[in-house]
C-alpha cells in the first residue's frame, strides 16, 4: 500500500519489514471492499517507527472506536482490527501446519468481530461474486468440512518437494490453497484467512516474498481463486489456474504479469437451479 512506500524504499531493515507486514495486512481488506481508516494508517506508522508496540495499537484502537460508535453498517472498525491483528501474526514466528492453525488464525482475527469468529462453519452457503456476474462458486457442504479439510492437509503435509522445481513447487502451492479456500470452512472472512495461513506457510517453506504483490492484488487473489473453482460446461466456461498461477508467479517467481480483474470477469446465464442457492450474501 502507498501509505507505506516511504519505508519500503528508505527505511532501515527493521521498519522496512515492518511497513511491508503493514501494507500487506491493510491491503487484505480489500478483498471484502473494506477501507482502514486514516487513523489506523497513522498508529500503523508510530508502530513502524518503534514509537508503540503492537499491543498499544490493539489498546489505542479499542480506546477510539469505544468513544466513535460507528453506524450498523460501517465497517471500518473491523477493517482496523483485522488490519493489527494480521501485523501481529505476520510478526510472528510461530506456525503449526494444521487444519488446528488454520481455524486458529480465524479465531484471532475475527473474535469479537463475528459471533462464529474460530468456528466451523454449520450451514452451507453461497456467494454473488462480481467476477461471475452474480452467480457463485459451489463450496463444500457443511457436514463433510472437517474431514475435507483434514484429508487436503494430510495430502500438502505428505507431499515432497524433493526433485521439483521451483516453479512447479510454487504451482502445487497455488493448487493446495486454492482447494482449502473452496472448502469455506467459515461463515466470513475465508480469503482473509487463507491469505495469512499461506503467507505463513511460505515463511516456514523460506520463500522470499514480494509483499506488495499481496498488498496491491488482493482482490485480484480472491478474484482468481474464484475462477480456479468455477465451472458453467453448459456456457463453455471451466475451472482455470491460471490467474492464480500469475498471482503466485509474482509473488513467489519474480515474474512480472499483468494483473487485471478485469481479465477474469465472465457474463453467465445464471440457470434456474443455481438460482435456488441463493440467499444472504456472505462475504469472506
Amino acid at each position: 500500500m502507498k501509505e507505506f512506500d516511504e519505508y519500503k524504499l528508505l527505511g532501515e531493515p527493521g521498519k522496512k519489514e515492518k511497513g511491508e507486514i503493514w501494507g500487506v495486512a491493510v491491503g487484505l481488506q480489500l478483498v471484502d471492499g473494506l477501507t482502514p481508516s486514516d487513523y489506523l494508517i497513522e498508529t500503523a506508522k508510530r508502530n513502524i517507527e518503534g514509537e508503540i508496540t503492537i499491543y498499544e495499537v490493539k489498546e489505542r484502537l479499542n480506546s477510539y472506536y469505544e468513544a466513535r460508535p460507528l453506524k450498523k453498517d460501517d465497517r471500518t472498525e473491523e477493517a482496523d482490527k483485522v488490519s493489527v491483528r494480521i501485523a501481529e501474526i505476520l510478526s510472528e514466528r510461530t506456525f503449526t501446519f494444521s487444519p488446528a492453525e488454520y481455524i486458529t488464525i480465524h479465531k484471532r482475527l475475527f473474535e469479537g468481530i463475528y459471533k462464529h469468529a474460530g468456528r466451523i462453519r454449520d450451514y452451507n452457503i453461497s456467494k454473488a461474486e462480481w467476477v461471475l456476474s452474480g452467480d457463485t462458486v459451489f463450496y463444500a457442504s457443511a457436514d463433510s468440512i472437517k474431514a475435507t479439510l483434514d484429508y487436503d492437509f494430510s495430502q500438502e503435509r505428505d507431499h515432497r518437494y524433493e526433485g521439483s522445481s521451483k516453479e512447479e513447487t510454487v504451482r502445487h502451492i497455488a493448487k493446495f490453497i486454492s482447494g482449502l479456500w473452496q472448502i469455506h470452512a467459515f461463515g466470513e472472512g475465508n480469503t482473509r484467512t487463507t491469505a495469512v495461513f499461506l503467507i505463513r506457510y511460505l515463511h516456514t517453506l523460506g520463500f522470499d516474498m514480494a509483499n506488495e504483490v499481496f498488498a496491491e492484488n488482493s482482490w485480484y487473489f480472491r478474484n482468481a481463486l474464484v475462477r480456479a473453482n468455477y465451472n458453467d460446461h453448459g456456457n463453455g466456461v471451466f475451472s482455470t489456474m491460471e490467474f492464480l498461477n500469475r498471482f503466485f508467479g509474482n509473488l513467489l517467481l519474480n515474474e512480472k504479469n499483468i494483473l487485471k480483474n478485469r481479465e477474469m470477469f465472465i457474463k453467465t446465464e445464471e440457470p434456474a437451479y443455481k438460482r435456488l442457492y441463493y440467499g444472504e450474501r456472505y462475504c469472506g
